[in-house]
């Protein structure tokens, strides 16, 4: 590329085998993906990383959450490090955010304690012995590897031990060193840990790259300024450059060309950018500022470093189509470049670029003859044709079999079906720009869009009006927008600095203070790299948040005002309430020092567009630019459509469509109802008002369709998902906002599950219940703006921390829809903080429960009618407490209302766009859809077993049974019956019937191993019996806590072993709680606190994939776990060991994977509880192969002056520690199949 642009330049050849001459060049500035595709395809540098002892597979095991709740085979990607040293070494932290009492004072005076770079205090447990630290990092030394990661626990303030550890590496050998500390210095050490092995193991590929990019020129780089495109949208000098800012660096150039270019700072319309290429789609947001994220996760890796808010979907040209379960589906499995869709002449699959080729809107006599094995044929409308025509007959047949009953379907052409994957695609697109806009507080048709990357003009019109965007603008050079980027971007240089302080009037100035001192560090650096003072700009950031949260904000510097009241405004719009009584927290300083070289305008296109005389193409035929009129394919037939060239086209042309316009590197299509306006820069799309969402309804059919089927499963989703975004912002518990213990879904009329967010498994088949019983309980008795609270078992609860909250849907004074949202709460009453108590024996112990109640009354919130339930009533019971921490629960229920709300929104506009009646059908439409296919799961596995009969066990550690017989008939249902199992258990691992509809449900949804829509269909060919007055039927006073936790997992083993599909996984949840009840010292009464987490285990292993995965959740939860440095940062706790525990998993062809160990010692006095299970049986292998081992709970009590005491704890148990002691638990292992 540079050979060529100096020949345009000067004249002269400058042949390949020759250096290139740097007299002719003054920059070069580069994007590159060389760490993105090392990144992805595990091809990097072989690394090791170094640990605090404890911590050897933490990246391992990470948020211990599973990337998809339905993949039974859990895949995870590799880690990048291919050796752990473990340094014996430890600092913590001095005190805790949850302590109530005023701060110690003279902490510093300690000899073992210093002030970290945060200002927190540190105190020092153990210094490494650094002959033994050389000792083993000359031991990796020489085994070959050359590069090194280096993260210690809080070593974001406390640097000392990972410096040293970085100068023996140097003086070792080591040629690349990355330490935690400099590279990332936020709290955190899981991504920290991860963006520092990310560093060590792609920046040496970078390195070696950039040196064979400058042993191409005479004089190697010279004087020539090389600058290097970050994911944060800024460019670094090419000795700065790293791997680990350089992922999104193609996509970050991108986003800075559209913003210079389409963004004005006197019109202030926001745009969405939207870059479609072969394998996928980037989606971002500008509305003047650059919005970036600060943890994101790539290719499996989590990376701490500041990049542009980007969402990538898995929909781009080259994505498959399928016909899946009834629903059309596009991607996520792409062509790729070879053999590319089935037009390249490869023998590739159908993809989109096929469906827009077979439509008419690619044009192969526009395309160049570049394909075929010997790259030299034309694209190949007829293989694509052949193709389609076999996947719709095989679509026709299907839905013919699967509705003959139910409606005469109408057979679908080859147009109407490729058409229909296009809206699928297009519709899959939006979901994200949804999230980015709507879901965080913004209006999306308040918007414009901004449209590049090849195959983005094929689709921007339709996407916009899916959206309600009005205008879309397509710059003269989309298709290599991200070069023109490059040109237009910035050098930057950050500095960042913990900070751990309390926002106040007397923190604030010391705070500035050293904002200002990072800001001169950076506009040092950049004068250092030859920027005036006057092209340098400084912006200021504090990232802060609201104490007791872990959801923070990057603030900017006000202009008008102080950072708080920026933090308050920036809160309410995007989660939609600020904390008045809380205090505010600053957790970082950030200062972005940018040098600027470019001159071009911002957002001159609308200054052009108004005084722009504007000439419409009446007679386009007759234009210099006029290709031809062809016959392309919209919705309701072919119609002709004019071709044009966009460089023969003037500023001011004017052109209606349908048209295509080519460029000699993208096609823009023009949809009908659109205009195009030419600029000297821009296409400018505006649509009339025929298109927008406000005044048009889709004109459909109430019978089914495959391709409004597949559109509207992608819509009910898409409300779903939404609805968990609105309550994950608004909400402020530890245990909603950031364990992501909670779901939503939709319902039709009847109560029955239409949509269900893939949030926790164990809540996906009981919402129904619940649902159905307050349908039934109050009957006429609701009206609108009514909402009922839940959380009885026997009102389709599942334990009494998981309150639900249900929204009827109102039209002409009936019922239509209902959306619902069910969350586990912190604390709810009961005998014991956290309400998961372990020796509960009634249901009263386990807190405040409800049969229903309007929590919501006709609009008015009914709070005495809360209190009363959350605070009086379950302290009418002997040594039982109503809720410890009223505030926050009242806060989450007011944000499970207000994601209902959303919802309600969403249908509403659902319904004005399609019609009421449409939207009903499809609801039972897309039931029939997931029926049908479990009906085929079911018919598949008889063949397996013909008799039909199955049958399986397990027990409890108690010695309860679960007992399990199927019968699955020819039509393919299925009875499930329960018999056998034992009765009701005076303990807390009686399960609701709603639990075991929720595993059920979770487990055939898994077994059918594709996309499938989890609704009220999958258990439509099932019949459950469960004999009265058993613990999976218990009475209405049974204690349940554990059942929804325990029992819940138990039985998800025991159907997949009955159907033999995998070996039982750890079979717990591993529940832990710890907390200090209120006290009262020198007169004062200070709150206490609560602390709440599962633990990962062992995975079983499998029948269809290799090895159970080790330290993961299975099955019913998927929540995450606190980081590390968070876990000792809030409460008065030391994480000793979070490790895998090796040989835990079942032996076999396939051995089950290894559960946890984590160690914990308390350093105040407090009462800790554990409720768990697989303490006595081991979870069992299949098919021949090895139990798992047994969990395991000690309670390690330290003594001052004898040795320290060992103790069992069993399985459920509540102990008060000491300080000193420790609480060390070993979760389950799964087990293995096969010989």
């Amino acid at each position: 590329g540079i050979r060529r642009i100096l020949e345009i330049a000067t004249g002269r050849p400058h042949p390949r085998d020759a250096l290139l001459a740097t007299e002719n060049i003054e920059s070069i500035r580069m994007g590159t993906t060389v760490a993105t595709n090392a990144l992805l395809e595990r091809k990097g540098e072989p690394c090791a990383l170094v640990v605090t002892l404890g911590f050897r597979d933490l990246l391992k095991i990470g948020n211990q959450a599973r990337p998809k709740i339905f993949d039974l085979s859990i895949s995870k990607p590799d880690v990048l490090y291919q050796h752990v040293v473990q340094i014996d070494e430890r600092v913590t932290l001095v005190g805790y955010a949850m302590d109530p009492r005023p701060a110690a004072q003279n902490q510093s005076e300690e000899t073992n304690v210093v002030v970290g770079k945060s200002g927190e205090h540190v105190r020092i447990l153990k210094t490494p012995k650094w002959a033994t630290v050389r000792k083993q990092l000359q031991q990796v030394f020489d085994t070959g590897i050359r590069s090194v990661a280096v993260c210690l626990m809080h070593a974001y303030t406390f640097t000392a031990h990972e410096e040293e550890i970085g100068r023996i590496a140097g003086e070792i050998g080591f040629t690349h060193v990355t330490l935690s500390s400099q590279l990332s210095p936020r709290i955190k050490i899981v991504p920290r840990a991860h963006s520092a092995t990310a560093d060590a193991y792609l920046t040496p590929g970078i390195r070696r790259y950039v040196d064979g990019f400058a042993s191409g020129f005479d004089a190697g780089f010279g004087d020539i300024r090389i600058d290097f495109m970050q994911s944060d949208g800024g460019l670094a000098p090419v000795e700065h450059f790293s791997g680990l800012r350089a992922i999104l660096s193609g996509p970050a150039a991108g986003v800075v060309g559209y913003a210079v270019t389409s963004y004005s700072e006197s019109e202030k319309t926001s745009l969405v950018g939207f870059d479609m290429g072969g394998t996928s789609t980037d989606v971002s947001r500008f509305g003047g500022e650059f919005e970036h994220v600060f943890e994101t996760t790539t290719a499996g890796v989590t990376i701490q470093a500041p990049q542009l808010d980007i969402n990538t979907v898995a929909a781009g040209g080259g994505s498959r189509l399928f016909f899946r379960n009834g629903l059309m589906v596009v991607g996520p499995e792409s062509a790729g470049a070879f053999p590319g869709p089935a037009c390249y002449r490869n023998g590739g699959p159908l993809c989109i670029t096929d469906a827009n080729l077979l439509l008419g809107r690619l044009r192969v006599e526009h395309f160049p003859h570049i394909f075929g094995p010997s790259e030299d044929q034309p694209l190949d409308v007829n293989a694509t044709r052949v193709l389609f025509e076999q996947l719709v007959a095989d679509i026709n047949a299907e839905m013919r079999a699967r509705h003959t009953a139910e409606s005469a379907y109408q057979n679908k052409s080859v147009e109407e079906i490729a058409l229909g994957f296009l809206q699928v695609a297009n519709e899959t697109m939006c979901r994200p720009i949804r999230t980015l806009t709507e879901a965080r507080g913004h209006n999306v048709q308040s918007h414009s869009l901004a449209c590049f990357g090849g195959a983005g003009g094929q689709h921007a019109c339709a996407v916009a009006a899916n959206l309600g965007i009005r205008r879309v603008f397509v710059h003269r050079l989309a298709s290599v927008l991200s070069a023109y980027g490059l040109g237009l971007s910035e050098v930057v240089h950050e500095e960042q600095s913990p900070a751990a302080a309390i926002w106040s009037s007397e923190a604030q100035q010391p705070l500035l203070a050293r904002l200002e001192k990072l800001s001169r560090v950076g506009c040092r650096k950049l004068i250092s790299q030859g920027f005036l003072d006057s092209q340098i700009q400084v912006q200021r950031f504090l990232n802060m948040r609201y104490d007791g949260t872990d959801t923070s904000i990057m603030v900017p510097e006000a202009t008008i005002g102080d950072y708080q009241l920026r933090f308050e405004s920036m809160h309410q719009r995007e989660f939609g309430f600020v904390l008045r009584n809380r205090r505010i927290i600053v957790d970082d300083l950030r200062a972005r020092a940018t040098g600027t070289l470019s001159k071009v305008k911002a957002g001159q296109v609308y200054d052009e567009l108004k005084s722009l005389q504007r000439r419409e193409l009446c007679e386009p035929n007759t234009h210099p630019a006029f290709v031809d009129t062809v016959s392309v394919y919209f919705q309701g037939g072919y119609r002709p459509t004019v071709v044009l060239k966009l460089g023969l086209l003037n500023a001011g042309d004017v052109v209606r469509g349908p048209a295509i316009v080519l460029d000699c590197n993208s096609t823009v299509l023009v949809e009908p109802n659109w205009v195009a306006t030419v600029t000297s820069t821009q296409l400018v799309l505006d649509n009339t008002p025929v298109t927008t969402l406000d005044v048009s309804t889709h004109h459909i059919s109430t019978e089914i369709d495959p391709i409004h089927l597949s559109v509207l499963a992608n819509r009910f989703m898409s409300i779903a998902e939404q609805m968990g975004r609105t309550l994950e912002k608004t909400s402020v518990s530890t245990n909603i906002k950031e364990r992501l213990d909670f779901s939503c879904a939709l319902f039709d009329q009847h109560g029955n599950l239409v949509a269900n967010a893939p949030h926790i498994p164990v809540h996906l088949g009981s919402m129904s219940h619940a649902v159905k019983f307050q349908l039934d309980r109050f009957s006429e008795n609701l009206q609108e703006g009514d909402v009922i609270l839940v959380n009885h078992p026997q009102a389709g609860g599942t334990h009494l921390p998981d309150i639900t909250i249900i929204s009827p849907v109102f039209h002409n004074s009936r019922i239509i829809f209902f959306v619902a949202s069910r969350g586990h709460h912190a604390d709810i009453g009961g005998i014991s903080p956290g309400s998961m108590p372990p020796n509960s024996r009634e249901l009263f112990q386990e807190g405040a429960s409800s049969m229903g109640m309007k929590i919501v009354d006709r609009g008015e919130f009914q709070e005495e009618a809360v209190r009363h339930m959350l605070l009086e009533e379950p302290a009418q019971y002997p040594e039982c407490s109503g809720t410890r921490n009223y505030r926050d629960v009242l806060s989450d229920l007011k944000a499970q209302i207000a994601a209902n709300h959303r919802g309600i929104a969403l249908l509403s506009q659902l319904c004005a766009e399609y019609g009421l009646e449409v939207v009903q059908e499809y609801m039972a439409h897309i039931q029939h859809t997931a029926e049908a296919a479990v009906r085929l799961l079911l018919k598949e596995t008889r063949v397996k077993y013909p008799t039909g009969q199955l049958s399986g066990h397990d027990f409890m550690d108690d010695g309860s049974k679960i007992s399990l017989h199927v019968d699955i008939s020819e039509d393919g249902s299925a009875l499930f019956d329960f018999t056998g199992t034992s009765p009701e258990i005076y303990g807390n691992t009686n399960a609701p019937p709603s639990v075991t509809h929720s595993a059920i449900i979770y487990c055939l949804r898994c077994m059918v191993q594709s996309d499938l829509p989890l609704n009220q269909g999958c258990l439509a060919p099932v019949r459950v019996v469960i004999p009265e007055n058993s613990f999976l039927s218990p009475s209405s006073t049974a204690a349940v806590v554990g059942g929804n936790v325990l029992t819940s997992q138990r039985l998800c083993d025991v159907i997949l072993a009955t159907f033999g599909v995998a070996a039982a996984s750890q079979g717990c949840m591993n529940n832990l709680t710890f907390g200090i009840p209120a006290i009262e010292e020198g007169g004062v009464r200070y709150e206490g606190w609560g602390y709440y987490e599962t633990i990962a285990g062992g995975h079983g292993a499998g029948r269809d994939w290799k090895n159970g995965q080790d330290g993961v959740h299975t099955n019913m939860t998927n929540t995450k776990i606190t980081d590390p440095e968070i876990l000792e940062r809030r409460y008065p706790v030391i994480l000793h060991r979070f490790m895998l525990r090796e040989g835990s998993g079942g032996t076999g062809m396939h051995p089950g994977g290894n559960g946890c160990i984590r160690d914990i010692e308390f350093l105040e006095a407090m009462s800790v509880s554990l409720l768990t299970e697989r303490r006595v049986f081991q979870p069992p292998g299949l098919d021949g192969g090895g139990n798992g081992a047994c969990g395991l709970n000690l309670w390690e009590r330290h003594f001052e002056h004898k040795d320290k005491q060992v103790l069992n704890l069993g399985g459920k148990n509540s102990v008060f520690v000491q300080p000193g002691d420790h609480i060390v638990i070993m979760t389950p292992g799964g087990g293995g199949y096969g010989k």
